[in-house]
């Protein structure tokens, strides 16, 4: 049996279409830092945390790196859960109830050659 001090952290990995968050969660003052920067809490972390009544009592630390503001967004939602059932695997039921632990696969299809993107063929002219 460990003793837990102040100084544990759980870390979690979240990934959504080409965007990577490492997410470091602690007990704390409910500070969110991504990229070594504070932030807002932004809405949908903080919905998360009420959904497991831990609000205002976990720091997160967040790298994100590549895609867009969205998948980033959802790629640092996965990895706080992730991190979240790891703390506490009571929660396993809850956040996959709230469909929070469900990675999302989608990504951008390759184009093919001769076509113009992934499904666009050219123009097709009679003459």
């Amino acid at each position: 049996m460990t003793d837990r001090s102040a100084k544990d952290f759980f870390t979690g990995v979240g990934r959504r279409k080409s965007a990577v968050a490492q997410t470091r969660i602690q007990t704390g003052r409910g500070n969110l830092n991504v990229n070594k920067e504070s932030r807002d809490v932004y809405a949908s972390l903080k919905a998360l945390f009420e959904l497991i009544g831990k609000d205002q009592q976990l720091d997160v630390d967040v790298i994100v790196r590549g895609g867009g503001i969205r998948s980033q967004l959802d790629a640092i939602n996965l990895g706080v859960a992730r991190a979240l059932v790891k703390l506490n695997p009571d929660l396993r039921s809850s956040l996959r109830k709230a469909g929070l632990l469900t990675r999302d696969a989608r990504v951008k299809e390759r184009k093919k050659p001769g076509l113009k993107r992934a499904r666009r063929a050219p123009q097709w002219a009679k003459r």
